[in-house]
């Protein structure tokens, strides 16, 4: 079985298959058999995903109820402040979703950033603040839909952790294999 981390650049579709002229999988992994990315992030985001060819333990991933958390560095526009993440921490309701609650802290611009391209639009007037969230469900847009619903939204998204591995170490693009017991 195969058992891969890596860290997703801004703007790669997290799969293999080529779709509208866009950067791929592909471009970065290249295996005779193509593992299958374990939880998407979304063209637009950033950061860890951990792929395999072992479909019990994607399975085990990607269940709600295995709790495995998941933590992401959010840039947001505006000045968020603690009092501003309750809704998070309590969990959301809309129209069309309901939230778990989920830890959610400010954070300092975290120092392991590299430099995105294209950057975040950048407002002189407008400040941004970044924030981290650690959740154990995962639905379409999630954190974004979060980020907005409490009027802070996402500039910048990357998952940071999953279960025990991090990006520590992964430039965007780089890739390690590892064992699944380094994850859970």
């Amino acid at each position: 079985m195969i058992y891969i981390v890596f860290n997703k650049p801004f703007n790669v579709l997290s799969q293999f298959k080529e779709m509208d002229g866009k950067d791929t999988l592909k471009k970065f992994i290249k295996f005779k058999e193509k593992p299958k990315a374990v939880g998407r992030l979304d063209y637009d985001s950033e950061g860890l995903i951990v792929l395999t060819d072992d479909d019990e333990f994607s399975e085990y991933l990607t269940n709600p109820r295995s709790r495995i958390e998941k933590e992401y560095h959010v840039q947001v526009e505006g000045n968020i402040s603690e009092a501003d993440l309750l809704p998070i921490k309590n969990g959301i309701t809309t129209n069309k979703e309901i939230y778990q609650p989920a830890i959610a802290d400010v954070l300092q611009e975290p120092d392991y950033l590299w430099v995105r391209n294209p950057p975040i639009r950048y407002r002189k007037n407008i400040p941004t603040s970044w924030l981290k969230l650690i959740l154990k469900e995962g639905k379409n847009r999630m954190v974004r839909k979060m980020t907005a619903h409490i009027h802070f939204p996402t500039l910048r998204l990357i998952r940071y952790r999953i279960g025990n591995i991090t990006l520590n170490g992964l430039e965007p693009g780089e890739f390690k294999l590892v064992k699944w017991q380094d994850i859970c």
